[in-house]
């Protein structure tokens, strides 16, 4: 498989995973490939989300959540989708386009429950399984046209 020149991370609210999953990719990959992030829904920006990518030297904290309505160019190589509705959405977004969905399940950090440090846990989780899978899709796989 070539390394798609456009990836598109998808999920429910686009203020959890599909920002931090587009702010890992843009970091470890940005020069290479375009990725953007959508959701169902327009939720509000996440203060833990973005201090769990701060502790990464990532900072999401300017990141306006919005939906797939919104993008200004569909036009992608891949979507990647990260909860069971987005993956529905995309399916449905892209029945006439030529691009490939993928479903990544990713736990939804924000029902998590308990303390600070718990709760940050659980974000931390998160951003350590998209980091990992994103190098492990886009780090394997040759540049197109290289």
């Amino acid at each position: 498989m070539t390394r798609p020149q456009s990836i598109l991370f998808a999920c429910t609210l686009n203020t959890v995973r599909s920002p931090m999953a587009e702010a890992i990719a843009r970091h470890y990959f940005g020069r290479d490939v375009y990725f953007a992030s959508a959701g169902l829904k327009r939720g509000e920006p996440d203060p833990f989300a973005a201090a769990a990518m701060e502790e990464i030297g990532v900072d999401i904290s300017r990141h306006r959540p919005h939906t797939f309505e919104d993008l200004e160019d569909s036009n992608f190589d891949l979507i990647i989708t990260l909860s069971p509705e987005a993956h529905h959405k995309a399916l449905e977004f892209t029945r006439t386009m030529a691009v490939e969905v993928v479903y990544w399940p990713t736990p939804d950090a924000t029902a998590t429950q308990g303390s600070r440090e718990a709760i940050l846990s659980a974000y931390r989780d998160v951003r350590d399984r998209l980091t990992a899978r994103i190098k492990d899709l886009l780090g394997r796989a040759p540049v197109a046209g290289a």
